[in-house]
């Protein structure tokens, strides 16, 4: 639990500003509807979508249709958009303006998974200077008004370092702001993020926001990433998964309103009823919105006076009534643990070889097979 107070300006990403310099990451499968609502709840800041891949959208995909639309309560409203060709990127973008569907739009180039890396797509786009810049460039012209971000790691590996150059295209190209995943897409999600590469993207962009992304795991980590890189604004990943509140704790940190948090075994088993609650409404089946809230369940309960039999049987309740049934047998009076909470949550995995398109490296320029082969690469789901 945090007690640090610090003072920041509000984050201001192109016409927006912001209570609290704070942005909730992207996560595939987690930052629906109903997560964002959920963290938004308890305090101030940015709440992006899952990722959003361009094709499906300008395809009109049933479930990106969906996975697009948002709550009436959401203000501003968010969505990160990945794609590796420039004409659909843009289409993608010109869609979401023209038929008032966002506020803000992000561009994903920090995915490590295989599936994007190997398309080229993700983190390991920005080695191609030249598509990137095309793609970025395109982006902010038909976003217009529209603030339009990026998101990033610091490159492939540690010899195929991009976050510098790309940041500078960003900048030049008319960004609104740039984030920082301070890892490399052959790091993961394993070790420490590097967060001196985050003070040095800062000294390098000096027209817009630099925003920091990597190892906030409480409101102190918030405040010390900002104090030691300069940075003017954090992206919280992993560390609010299970911990909607942590949102609460960072508007506090930053001097802005937000709800009080005590975190008794009462407070978390209230908080991961209402994620329940509000899973179901948003796919308007209790049966499916039960069994999202699954995959939550360890998170919420770590560290907590929480038997193996019964987050068993919370991962397998499938309605309300359930889950409000094994509520009801906890020590609702229980004290928040300390440590045993608190640390790393989420995958983490250990460093591994990107997969990338045969001969990536070779060139800093996309070679006349690429080319071809880049409007191709699309991958038609998202949230991924």
């Amino acid at each position: 639990m945090s007690t640090s107070l610090a003072t920041a300006p509000a984050l201001r990403i192109g016409p927006l500003a912001l209570d609290a310099p704070v942005v909730l990451a992207p996560m595939a499968g987690i930052t629906n509807t109903a997560f964002r609502r959920l963290c938004r709840e308890y305090g101030a800041g940015l709440y992006v979508s899952e990722m959003i891949t361009t094709r499906a959208l300008v395809e009109r995909n049933a479930t990106t249709m969906r996975l697009i639309t948002h709550h009436d309560s959401e203000k501003p409203r968010s969505i990160q958009l990945y794609g590796v060709d420039p004409a659909t990127t843009e289409a993608a973008v010109r869609l979401l303006v023209e038929e008032d569907r966002a506020d803000h739009i992000d561009l994903n180039f920090g995915c490590p998974v295989p599936k994007v890396t190997r398309k080229g797509g993700g983190s390991a786009l920005p080695w191609k200077l030249g598509l990137f810049r095309e793609i970025v460039t395109r982006a902010a012209a038909a976003a217009g008004s529209i603030p339009l971000t990026i998101k990033m790691r610091k490159g492939i590996d540690s010899d195929h370092l991009t976050y510098l150059d790309a940041g500078r295209i960003a900048e030049d190209a008319g960004v609104a702001a740039i984030a920082l995943h301070a890892r490399t897409a052959a790091e993961f999600y394993s070790g420490h993020a590097d967060w001196e590469a985050i003070s040095a993207l800062k000294q390098a962009i000096t027209s817009v926001p630099v925003l920091g992304n990597g190892d906030i795991w409480s409101a102190d980590d918030a405040v010390r990433m900002m104090a030691e890189t300069g940075c003017d604004g954090v992206v919280v990943g992993r560390g609010c998964l299970g911990r909607p509140w942590l949102f609460g704790e960072l508007a506090a940190a930053f001097g802005a309103e937000s709800r009080p948090v005590d975190a008794t075994l009462g407070f978390v088993a209230a908080a991961f009823r209402r994620h329940a609650e509000l899973l179901v409404e948003f796919f308007e089946d209790e049966d499916r919105g039960c069994r999202d809230i699954r995959k939550h369940v360890a998170w919420y309960f770590k560290g907590y006076p929480v038997g193996g039999e019964t987050r068993a049987r919370f991962a397998t309740a499938s309605s309300l009534a359930e889950i409000d049934e094994l509520i009801e047998t906890l020590d609702l009076d229980a004290p928040y643990p300390g440590a045993a909470a608190e640390g790393q949550r989420g995958r983490a995995g250990t460093p591994k070889r990107p997969a990338l398109p045969d001969r990536w490296l070779e060139s800093r320029e996309l070679d006349a097979a690429e080319t071809c082969a880049i409007a191709e690469a699309e991958i038609d789901s998202s949230g991924g």
